[in-house]
């Protein structure tokens, strides 16, 4: 990573004192609905986007929720955290996403489908996983922003564009004009920003979890699925569901699930994409 790469990302403001607080009453073991629910309520535009999500096809609730004490309660303190921290990455970093061929508005929906994914996936075999994989498979493409910006910066984006509209392997595309990975970018971020060890690590490690620790290594697996499936370029593309599908076989991991995940969120998401 160059230097200048690193000194933009520490010149990255620090998170904002809502999502301190909601981390905080979420790591807290004593920590309750109720108090979380009232720090969320002070902030409107996060209120907005909690709202917006519970009623998103993530959730396939039947009935729309309209209170943040409803939605908080529905969701859970997990869900909420990673939520608050999608919302305040949005806020503090400028998105502009066309050398990746997206609007901001596909970006964000491309993250949801990937959080889908892995609740659909992990939320009836094993909750545990699926609350810890939450918040970084949310937040792991948040270093294409600053890639992007640079390629603008390189003034490259038509170069870079064709190169990521027909890619398989997007992080090459990203280290051959960058010299780093956007799963590199987003681990220095959170590292900045103080995050927890381990979705610092697992994020890092996505692209290359034969080199991960194994603590991290399962996981690390885990957010590789869901990127290469749910890629920005292609998502739920059948080549895609393949390439996802052989990782899967290679690690040993139970496909059937997967698939089923898959359609759920072709399901869920039909029309949005």
């Amino acid at each position: 990573m160059t230097e200048e790469l690193i000194d933009r990302i520490k010149a990255i403001p620090p998170l904002p004192e809502t999502f301190i607080q909601i981390d905080a009453i979420c790591s807290d073991p004593n920590g309750t609905i109720t108090e979380l629910s009232k720090v969320v309520e002070k902030d409107p535009m996060l209120v907005a986007n909690i709202l917006k999500i519970v009623n998103s096809p993530l959730y396939s609730l039947r009935s729309e929720i309209k209170s943040v004490s409803q939605a908080v309660s529905l969701l859970g303190m997990s869900e909420i955290n990673s939520i608050s921290a999608a919302a305040s990455v949005k806020k503090l970093l400028k998105v502009d996403m066309e050398p990746y061929g997206i609007s901001p508005e596909r970006f964000a929906l491309i993250s949801n489908m990937q959080g889908s994914l892995v609740k659909s996936w992990f939320g009836k075999i094993d909750k545990g996983k699926a609350d810890t994989l939450f918040m970084p498979v949310l937040l792991q493409e948040t270093g294409k922003i600053i890639i992007a910006d640079e390629i603008v910066r390189n003034d490259e984006i038509f170069q870079f564009k064709s190169e990521i509209e027909t890619a398989i392997n997007i992080p090459e595309i990203e280290r051959m004009y960058v010299g780093v990975t956007s799963a590199e970018v987003t681990a220095k971020i959170f590292e900045h920003w103080g995050f927890d060890k381990f979705i610092v690590n697992i994020i890092k490690y996505s692209d290359n979890y034969s080199l991960a620790d194994e603590e991290y290594r399962e996981f690390a697996i885990y957010l590789k699925i869901a990127k290469t499936a749910i890629a920005v370029n292609a998502p739920l593309k059948e080549r895609n569901i393949t390439i996802a599908s052989n990782i899967l076989k290679k690690e040993n991991i139970e496909l059937d699930s997967f698939l089923d995940a898959v359609e759920k969120v072709r399901e869920n998401f039909k029309g949005e994409f």
